[in-house]
């Protein structure tokens, strides 16, 4: 089934990036002569997704001022509010609206993958309830492992692991496509050990109800937008 609507992540402010979010929410950085956000939005609407839901928070007028209802990028946008920053598990249900019964591609604002991604990641197998994406090389103790079985269907799902505490080649590479069944789990979520709702919390509950959830190594170019370090590097290449 193909989809044709996505929601994107775009509350956080980004402590680690320390002044370059005094202003402007962290998806609104400039990487190579746009903001992050816009990087998203034209990879999405050029895999043919024209219906967006952004979800703003920490300096929302920003996003809201720049990319208004989408027309001149030639989508629709619609915005909700996170008003309290308790994490990426609990702020989709404010999707739920804008979602219904259709499937669709959620994506954090902070992360950059090469485009041709958008479009491997809108098929969504008809058994499957969910897709993440993977890349491999990255430190797990700055996001998700994601343990996968060998038809690379998720089994297991740890976010921000101690060091040494897991091992597994694959790290949570922050885009994701879901049928609605993820809100069954996502309303179940209790605060995580660092305080928040944890969207991998939700997911590892699909994997582990028999729902198929499938891993899906990203093609090209990867990078988290996290830190001042990263972004001097993005700007550099």
């Amino acid at each position: 089934m193909k989809i044709n609507q996505a929601v994107i992540l775009a509350a956080g402010r980004g402590t680690r990036m320390r002044e370059l979010t005094a202003v402007v929410p962290k998806p609104m950085i400039v990487v190579r002569g746009k903001p992050v956000l816009q990087h998203i939005i034209e990879g999405l609407r050029d895999a043919g997704i024209r219906e967006l839901l952004v979800i703003v928070g920490y300096h929302a007028d920003t996003v809201q001022n720049f990319f208004g209802d989408g027309s001149r990028d030639d989508v629709s946008i619609q915005y909700a509010t996170q008003t309290v920053q308790d994490g990426t598990g609990r702020v989709l249900d404010l999707a739920r609206n804008f979602v219904g019964d259709s499937p669709f591609i959620l994506s954090y604002g902070d992360i950059l993958v090469d485009p041709a991604n958008y479009k491997r990641v809108i098929d969504l197998g008809k058994d499957v309830e969910g897709v993440v994406t993977v890349t491999r090389g990255e430190d797990v103790t700055k996001g998700g492992a994601v343990f996968v079985n060998d038809q690379m269907e998720l089994v297991d799902l740890r976010e921000k692991s101690q060091p040494g505490e897991v091992k597994s080649p694959w790290y949570n590479a922050g885009l994701y496509a879901f049928r609605p069944s993820i809100f069954e789990f996502t309303v179940k979520l209790k605060p995580s050990p660092r305080g928040e709702y944890e969207l991998t919390d939700a997911i590892r509950g699909l994997a582990q109800s028999r729902k198929k959830v499938k891993a899906l190594e990203l093609m090209g170019e990867w990078a988290d937008v996290r830190d001042p370090e990263i972004l001097a590097k993005l700007n550099q290449l």
